[in-house]
């Protein structure tokens, strides 16, 4: 036959999206002998572990209707034999596979079937559509279904499709696609089943882990699984990716409300755990900027000031951010060759008698040899300093980045004032809490540069909402304002 001879049509809910950490919370199956429902099985599942509120009012299933359900290892034979000798079939399948798999796991015990996934048997069959997802199928093909989120409801609905794929498409080509759907997507040996697929496609931080707690990698990304799945596409290629992702053993995610959200806790979490293959964020209190020194016939023309910390608003006549003396000699070097300035005067070569070697190649306009006095040789170099600056804030003060996740509906507000993340809120009362203390600017280039990447998009600046005084803020009614509902 087109479609597998016997097979199960399996269903969970979980307390969460993690196959490792989460638990199993209701299950379901229809098993399928030759084209016939033969029997049904489903069971809600003490989790052993609390529900998430946020999942509670998802899928209906609350912690004190589980109380009283059998664990799953009480279960374990039950369902072990409904699926034996059957394909086990699912919606998104790795998942609900990766489940089961790792909750017999938990038991002391190994759990094996062939998986065919209808995500990817529909994107076979119906390659026109883009959305494949389940409320999808009820729209477009017209299922019913009596209980959405519940595991037997959306069973149920899985049944639908097979029977409507059986009878719309001729054998040869449902068998094509049933092969496709069947395919293992590619994956580190050792990496838990049903750990991609519950990544979701939504913005976040992803961390990766080998065989103990020191992350190999921590990345973020606007799509957490598209991004993760793109890392072990890599694994059968060479490079250093690849090398990465045949280390994984482990993969830990944490949605956020949005990409700035995400940029932000990156950057904190590469610096507070280190991982092996992250490039390493040095400390900020190395970061310094050159002042200039009027009126010095010789070199140095600018000394070194500390930056990281201080007050932005409080710099005067202060260029670049810098955390080592070759960046500044970099910026130097180039503001030499594209304005004629001597590299003797600036520092960069040795002092000495007559002209400089730029000088000889017409690269300098000759303050080394008398040719132009210093003070019009420094003129010049103050306007072109004017380029390394830190960029002027576009805004009179501060002013909140508000995020949301269509995804989850999960929030985040960021107070950001002179390129200083001042800091973050997850909800409108904690956000007025925040403006209220008025907390103090304090630069840290890491942020600073992430902040000027992000406000640089265009589309983003629909997000920041200017606060035209914090301290004479109506702050509940300013709030309440930066969150629109989708």
């Amino acid at each position: 036959m087109s479609l597998p001879d016997t097979y199960v049509l399996v269903d969970v809910e979980t307390t969460g999206a993690n196959p490792v950490t989460d638990r199993i919370t209701e299950i379901a199956m229809i098993r399928v002998e030759a084209g016939d429902v033969v029997a049904r099985f489903e069971s809600l599942v003490n989790p052993q572990a609390n529900i998430p509120m946020m999942i509670q009012r998802l899928i209906g299933i609350t912690n004190e209707m589980v109380a009283g359900a059998p664990t799953f290892a009480e279960l374990a034979d039950q369902v072990r034999a409904f699926a034996d000798g059957a394909v086990f079939v699912a919606h998104n399948a790795r998942f609900d596979y990766g489940f089961i798999c790792n909750a017999f796991t938990r038991i002391g015990q190994s759990f094996d079937a062939p998986v065919l996934c209808t995500v990817k048997l529909s994107r076979a069959l119906y390659p026109d559509h883009h959305r494949h997802g389940l409320d999808a199928l009820i729209e477009r093909h017209g299922f019913v279904c009596d209980a959405r989120h519940r595991a037997m409801g959306d069973t149920e609905v899985l049944w639908q499709f097979m029977q409507k794929v059986r009878g719309g498409f001729d054998d040869e080509t449902v068998a094509q696609a049933c092969e496709r759907a069947m395919k293992l997507p590619a994956r580190p040996a050792g990496l838990p089943e049903g750990v991609l697929e519950g990544l979701p496609d939504a913005a976040g931080v992803y961390l990766f882990f080998g065989e103990n707690d020191l992350p190999l990698y921590i990345g973020k990304s606007i799509s957490l699984r598209a991004r993760v799945m793109e890392h072990f596409g890599a694994s059968n290629r060479k490079g250093k990716e690849a090398d990465l992702a045949r280390q994984v053993r482990r993969v830990e995610w944490q949605e956020t409300a949005g990409e700035l959200t995400a940029l932000l806790l990156e950057a904190d979490l590469v610096k507070l755990r280190r991982p092996v293959h992250n490039r390493m964020l040095r400390a900020n209190e190395d970061v310094f900027a050159l002042q200039f020194i009027p009126g010095r016939k010789r070199p140095p023309l600018f000394k070194r000031m500390p930056i990281d910390g201080s007050d932005p608003a409080a710099w005067e006549d202060l260029y670049g951010m810098f955390r080592e003396r070759k960046e500044a000699d970099a910026v130097m070097r180039e503001l030499a060759a594209n304005y004629q300035l001597c590299p003797r005067r600036l520092g960069l070569e040795p002092g000495g008698k007559g002209a400089c070697m730029a000088h000889q190649m017409k690269r300098c306009a000759g303050a080394c040899a008398g040719k132009e006095s210093f003070a019009s040789h420094d003129e010049r170099l103050l306007g072109a300093l004017a380029a390394v600056r830190l960029k002027a804030w576009p805004w009179n003060g501060a002013v909140v980045v508000s995020e949301r996740a269509a995804h989850s509906g999960q929030t985040a507000f960021h107070l950001i004032d002179r390129w200083c993340h001042l800091g973050s809120a997850d909800k409108p009362a904690a956000l007025d809490a925040l403006i209220a203390a008025q907390p103090p600017r304090r630069f840290e280039l890491d942020t600073c540069r992430i902040l000027q990447r992000w406000l640089a998009v265009p589309a983003n600046l629909a997000q920041v909402h200017p606060l035209t005084t914090m301290a004479a803020l109506t702050l509940s009614v300013q709030t309440a304002r930066l969150i629109k509902p989708e």
